[in-house]
């Protein structure tokens, strides 16, 4: 960069803004302290210190974000468009400072201003922008489509209020405002110029254009702006910097004068409150159909703002708006943004004049659609009245696809009415409803699953008969996370043990791991892995005292669950479990026992009321169970409250057990059972989602399994499934469920936990009667191998050894080159 005329001493304008030596850092953070936030050093808080050093590492960005797309348009490369509802990034610092390569310099800089490194650290603020495992596998992806070179953006929401916070209050939880932005956000760049305009509701009028072809013209009620705000992710070591752009809905008048004059001030702002409420808050509860209009607004808003950004971005370099699908690849994370579809359908026909047959090769050609959910519930569906009313061209669009479709079925299905009717994107089963899911699957070119038993029963259930249509439209893709932030961040002692071992190539490849094998047989590795790991464990025990209140001994087994709350996760199925061990104490207090922690953290959803009483179970069992003197603190039961990005980067690396439990067939994939993996947790699983996988990578030796397989699950079901003869067969089982109906954890309130156990009882629709048995069993099995640590060592290296083919790059490669056709740029200054 050239240097500007200045006065005396000379300034490099370069130096200023992307040197990386410790004294120039050390200068551009007291620099963005007084002229961005406005603070001197002296009386500066920790949170300016903060955001002075977050636009200092930004600086550094932004000048590989702006070569990266100088680069694109150069090689004319073909981008993928990664559209998700969810986009749970994490804290971008520790991240940044990796991927930069200058956490030791800033760790310096940061110091010889007088402030302690990972204090400032622990400032910023987590943009909760998801519920749990979509949303960060999505910041997964696209930390290695950056750190790959793939030729990414990632388009969703910019949420005013993220995922709730959430606080134990006598065991229950309660959700507060997540305000992510209070601080503001560093990281981001708004971008008023490019906005653009969605509308919803209105009506449709038709007619003939000037050369006499039928045109449709949408004419919304409302419309709303979308503002685009950038932010760069930068990848591992590349050079690259892809853009997560994320929008804000805003009115287009936020304030009408004339209205305001006339004494209307509700009115005067009643755009601006409409507008803004779309892009409020991730996920309002929908149980009102107050809350599902605005969910199918905020699906749409993000996707139609996404779609008419890209066909500026296709224009705006010369390109033929007929060539969009070649340079444009489009993925559907989830059903959330498959209305997609039906929106570039409507921008190449109205807004572009294309006639339908080039305009749906154009769609059909630009989308894929990732699957991550085998529950029915979760596939999603909107009545017919409330899609009509807010989108009513779509709905037009919808039906003329769905005609076309369902006459090409009929040509293949001989007259099987069944099977069109559960083809048709328009459920007319009582009840109209419009199928997202089938949308989906129509309008893509390829259709994926996350783990090899989830995309085989998409294939065989869940999607059958688009699967014996097009069998050629499926492939799986096992899902992946990122070791960046899932070891090199999160767990630095780990990682620099490693990497004294076998170098640092690891965390760009994490097949390099591979090469961990050989210590295992080491005993002086494996007793350093040890130290490890017992430093980690007190960390998180200070964090739990700190916290939660409740004292643990590092020492112990540190056994973890963390996920979304959900009865198919079965979090109460490790109560159960947890209860047993309990009463072997009281009935023998004398009894050998393996010391456990047990960990859990998760978030139900609002309206979710099983899961919320699961919650309350969980804390009320450890109210009891920590208190008791004849425990004697060999069983401590802790519940992590607001679990997050952040908090999970201290669960992780800490954990030596790790709970995969779902009942087989109903997860998709998981990638929580990846992360405790790759930090050398041990697993105790079921035969689901990536499980299965995961179990044949490390050895079925090192994973502790149980439980019923898909096949025999569902078997047992629909073959009269009983699970009361089970309760009453199990003098063990009989004993856990009965001291919770007798009042024994609710302060003598026999009917609390009524409704969760009455559903065990009568019908137990996840299985957890029947996998209990064996689920013990095994814990037993996990309590005997614990007590040999020479053994757990060995195994335990082994199983983050043996996790290279669960990095996301993995994933990302498979993506690549099998779904979206792209290739690695090259030539990057």
């Amino acid at each position: 960069m050239p240097k500007l005329p200045t006065l005396e001493p000379t300034v490099q304008i370069e130096d200023d803004r992307t040197a990386i030596s410790v004294e120039a850092l050390r200068r551009a953070v007291l620099d963005n302290l007084f002229y961005i936030v406005g603070a001197r050093q002296q009386g500066a808080s920790d949170q300016e210190f903060f955001t002075a050093v977050a636009y200092t590492v930004r600086d550094r960005l932004l000048a590989r974000w702006l070569a990266t797309w100088d680069c694109y348009k150069k090689q004319d490369v073909r981008v993928v468009c990664y559209l998700s509802a969810e986009f749970l990034m994490g804290p971008h610092l520790a991240n940044n400072l990796l991927n930069l390569q200058i956490e030791g310099s800033m760790r310096q800089a940061v110091s010889a201003l007088g402030r302690d490194f990972d204090q400032i650290l622990q400032q910023e603020s987590e943009p909760g922008l998801g519920n749990g495992g979509l949303g960060r596998l999505a910041a997964c992806y696209l930390d290695s489509m950056a750190t790959l070179g793939v030729p990414a953006i990632g388009y969703g929401m910019r949420y005013e209020f993220g995922i709730f916070h959430q606080q134990i209050r006598n065991g229950w939880q309660v959700e507060l405002t997540d305000y992510w932005l209070r601080y503001g956000n560093p990281w981001e760049i708004r971008r008023p110029h490019e906005a653009v305009e969605v509308g919803f509701g209105g009506y449709t009028e038709t007619g003939t254009d000037s050369a006499g072809i039928y045109r449709v013209r949408w004419v919304p009620a409302s419309v709303v702006k979308g503002i685009p705000y950038d932010t760069p992710i930068l990848g591992y070591r590349s050079g690259i910097a892809n853009d997560l752009r994320l929008w804000k809905s805003e009115a287009t008048d936020s304030f009408y004068f004339d209205r305001f004059n006339s004494g209307d001030y509700q009115g005067a702002v009643a755009g601006k409150t409409f507008a803004e409420n779309i892009s409020k808050v991730l996920y309002p509860n929908d149980e009102e159909i107050q809350g599902k209009e605005l969910r199918l607004q905020q699906q749409y808003f993000f996707t139609s703002c996404a779609l008419q950004d890209m066909i500026r971005l296709h224009l705006r370099v010369g390109r033929s708006i007929e060539t969009f699908h070649e340079k444009w690849a489009i993925q559907l994370n989830d059903t959330h943004p498959s209305i997609g579809v039906a929106e570039l359908m409507r921008l190449l026909l109205d807004e572009h004049g294309l006639n339908w047959e080039n305009a749906w090769e154009i769609t059909s050609h630009s989308f894929s659609y990732t699957n991550h959910t085998l529950l029915p519930e979760a596939l999603e569906r909107w009545t017919l009245p409330l899609f009509a009313a807010l989108l009513p061209r779509h709905l037009e669009i919808i039906c003329e696809i769905n005609t076309r479709f369902l006459n090409d079925v009929r040509k293949h299905c001989d007259g099987d009415e069944g099977r069109i009717s559960r083809m048709s994107l328009i459920d007319e089963q009582g009840e109209k409803y419009v199928r997202m899911a089938n949308l989906a699957c129509v309008g893509s070119h390829r259709i994926n699953g996350v783990a090899a038993l989830h995309t085989d029963l998409l294939e065989k259930e869940v999607l059958r008969d688009f699967y014996e249509l097009w069998p050629q439209k499926f492939i799986n893709v096992t899902n992946g996370v990122t070791p960046r932030r899932w070891l090199a961040v999160s767990n630095p002692e780990q990682a620099a043990l490693m990497t004294r071992h076998i170098g640092d190539a690891w965390i760009g490849n994490l097949e390099e791991l591979k090469r961990l094998e050989a210590f295992a047989e080491d005993a002086a590795f494996r007793a350093d892995w040890r130290k490890v790991q017992h430093s980690v464990k007190v960390r998180l025990s200070q964090y739990i005292s700190e916290v939660v209140g409740v004292s643990v001994d590092p020492a112990s087994m540190f056994d973890a669950q963390v996920k979304r709350i959900h009865e198919y996760k079965r979090q109460h199925l490790n109560v159960l479990h947890i209860l047993t061990l309990y009463f072997r104490l009281k009935h023998k207090p004398d009894v050998e026992i393996t010391p456990r922690t047990f960990l859990f953290g998760g978030k139900a959803a609002p309206g979710y009321m099983i899961a919320k009483l699961i919650i309350k179970l969980i804390n009320s069992v450890g109210e009891i169970i920590n208190n008791d003197p004849d425990v004697k603190d060999r069983l401590k039961v802790v519940f992590l409250p607001d679990y997050s990005v952040s908090l999970g980067q201290k669960v992780y690396p800490a954990a030596d057990l790790s709970e995969q439990i779902s009942t087989a067939g109903k997860e998709a994939s998981g990638t929580g059972n990846m992360k405790f993996a790759m930090n050398g947790a041990l697993t105790i699983g079921t035969l689901d989602g990536a499980n299965i996988e995961i179990r044949d990578a490390v050895g079925h030796e090192n994973f502790f399994l149980f439980g019923l397989t898909a096949d025999q699950a569902r078997s047992r079901l629909s073959e009269g499934y009983r699970p009361r003869s089970i309760y009453e067969s199990n003098p063990f089982l009989r004993e856990a469920i009965d001291s919770i109906a007798s009042g024994q954890f609710s302060d003598g309130d026999r009917g609390l936990f009524r409704p969760l156990l009455d559903q065990l009882l009568e019908s137990d629709p996840y299985l957890l009667f029947a996998d209990y048995q064996s689920y013990v069993d095994s814990q037993d099995r996990v309590s005997d191998t614990y007590r040999n640590q020479e053994t757990w060592s060995k195994m335990a290296i082994l199983n983050a050894a043996r996790m290279g083919e669960f990095s996301s790059d993995r994933s990302i490669r498979e993506y690549s080159q099998s779904i979206w056709r792209v290739q690695p740029i090259t030539g990057l200054p």
